[in-house]
């Protein structure tokens, strides 16, 4: 229990005065600068200048002046097209002949049902057998794809080894042996199937 402290007497309150006159600080007291008021200005606004302008702002909905026609995920242009707007490298006539069918090919091969690791293997075995046995208009039937529900926000492909198959052939080793693809004519297939122009077996 702390004890209280009883008042200081006259004689020792004034005891105490002269030994705290007598002392001197420790720390000097810190000397603050005053800092000069700096008044702003107002500004004056004569009164004939004109108001500020009043816009209303127009409501709006984003993207209302965007087109609506839903495009297609895919940013390259079908397989079909980028076939036909290759360049001709073979004899035209004959490039003309093929595309409507005229021509019969002289061996083919079905990929249905392949993966696409055996689809490859088949695909290079039978060309390098069509350039052996000197076929130059060979048919490789690939077949559409199967169309599922497109319900999801990436885009799918159908028909793997029909988007396949033209890369294949634009690559080594099959690129040195093949001439022309295009896509078949319908009585041979039409998309699921393509044509194969192969070079001269020297």
């Amino acid at each position: 229990m702390s004890r209280r402290r009883r008042p200081l007497r006259p004689e020792e309150l004034e005891l105490w005065e002269k030994v705290a006159s007598s002392t001197e600080r420790l720390v000097p007291a810190r000397k603050t600068v005053a800092q000069p008021v700096v008044k702003k200005e107002r500004r004056q606004v004569p009164e004939d200048d004109p108001p500020a302008p009043h816009h209303d702002i127009m409501p709006f909905q984003l993207g209302q002046k965007a087109s609506h026609s839903a495009g297609a995920h895919d940013l390259l242009a079908p397989i079909g097209e980028r076939l036909r707007s290759a360049p001709v490298r073979m004899d035209k006539k004959t490039h003309t002949r093929m595309t409507k069918g005229k021509l019969l090919p002289e061996a083919r091969i079905d990929l249905h049902g392949m993966t696409v690791e055996r689809a490859h293997q088949s695909l290079r075995a039978f060309i390098f057998r069509s350039v052996q046995n000197e076929c130059r208009l060979v048919l490789v039937i690939t077949g559409k794809g199967r169309k599922e529900a497109e319900d999801g926000p990436i885009p799918v492909r159908h028909g793997v080894l029909r988007h396949q198959l033209p890369h294949w052939l634009s690559i080594p080793p099959l690129s040195q042996l093949v001439l022309q693809v295009t896509s078949a004519h319908a009585r041979h297939g039409g998309a699921g199937a393509y044509y194969i122009y192969l070079r001269r077996n020297r």
